[in-house]
């Protein structure tokens, strides 16, 4: 699994009960997610080219309620490249432990923007996401 970073709960990242928010853990996910796209791809030059990154299903487990002040620890790799679509795997899990707050899959496709269809995941696009796939990643904030 790759490291990409952790985060402090805050009492703003809580609901009623004192956990964690169902919510919160979807954008802790994308920050992870991020962090493993950073300095990879170059979302920009495929903006350009009118290619877009879009997730269209994302597959969550919650299994830990985090509460205030713990630090979890967000991680992300990519699992799997089909032919139209991948899959990045991700935990959540409390800093020091192998307890796992949250796991879960996400697939996405790489989009043409002018036609909304998904891009066949070959040639370039493949050769660009096979990065992803690196085995060590260290980001701290």
């Amino acid at each position: 699994m790759i490291h990409c970073n952790e985060i402090i709960v805050r009492g703003y990242h809580l609901d009623l009960y004192g956990h964690v928010n169902n919510a919160r853990y979807l954008e802790f996910l994308e920050e992870a997610r991020w962090s493993l796209l950073d300095g990879r791809l170059n979302l920009h030059e495929w903006q350009r080219q009118g290619r877009a990154f879009i997730i269209v299903n994302i597959n969550i487990n919650y299994r830990y309620p985090a509460g205030l002040g713990d630090i979890l620890t967000l991680q992300a790799e990519l699992k799997r490249i089909g032919d139209r679509s991948a899959v990045i795997h991700q935990q959540v899990l409390l800093r020091g432990t192998d307890t796992v707050v949250v796991d879960a899959d996400v697939t996405f496709v790489i989009a043409d923007v002018s036609t909304g269809k998904a891009l066949p995941l070959s040639g370039e696009l493949r050769e660009a996401l096979d990065v992803l796939q690196v085995k060590e990643l260290s980001y701290e904030q």
